[in-house]
């Protein structure tokens, strides 16, 4: 079975869009891998956690802020198939 995403954002700080971004940078580059990318409201004010079959891969108070795309998609990959090769995600500038 394909893993599952779920991006969780706290309504009253506006992250709806931002959750939105991510989601379809996750799609557009796991599109065969993933089962799908669930965005939901945070009960907690402040939250901005994303989690992979309930494994949390970032939560923005424990990590600090707000993930990039690049460093994301690196965690998702590392949980999902650890030896797939992103790309130029991987390489250095």
């Amino acid at each position: 079975m394909k893993p599952s995403v779920t991006i969780t954002y706290c309504v009253g700080c506006n992250w709806l869009l931002r959750a939105g971004w991510m989601a379809q940078e996750l799609l557009s580059t796991f599109k065969d891998d993933l089962a799908g990318v669930t965005i939901t409201p945070a009960e907690v004010p402040g939250t901005y956690r994303v989690t992979v079959n309930n494994t949390v891969i970032w939560d923005r108070k424990r990590d600090g802020g707000f993930p990039e795309a690049k460093e994301l998609k690196k965690r998702l990959r590392d949980v999902i198939e650890p030896d797939r090769d992103l790309g130029h995600l991987d390489r250095s500038s």
